[in-house]
């Protein structure tokens, strides 16, 4: 997921985090200059529902616009390789001795 708080924030007149920050205190939402700086300028690491829900009514977005998805950085597994058929010569593990078998 890429973080795109700056751009949708700047297409809607907000060019500061401070002013952005001060909005969202207005709003009920107060966010401390570190935060708001990871928030502005970065990446964040985790952020709460109920704070993303106030960002989006303070600069008027749908969070679609906030959190852009990147399909194309996900790894995705190896296809799972098919088991080996035992060729003559090869260990094959015996059952443990002294323990029964289950019933049938």
């Amino acid at each position: 997921m890429r973080w795109n708080l700056r751009l949708v924030a700047a297409q809607r007149g907000i060019w500061k985090a401070s002013e952005l920050q001060r909005m969202l205190a207005e709003a009920g939402l107060v966010i401390s200059a570190g935060k708001m700086s990871g928030l502005w300028s970065g990446q964040p690491a985790s952020i709460k529902l109920d704070d993303l829900d106030v960002i989006c009514a303070v600069i008027g977005c749908e969070v679609g616009e906030l959190l852009l998805s990147e399909p194309e950085k996900v790894q995705r597994p190896a296809p799972a390789a098919e088991p080996q058929q035992a060729v003559a010569g090869d260990v094959v593990p015996k059952r443990p001795r002294g323990r029964s078998l289950p019933p049938p």
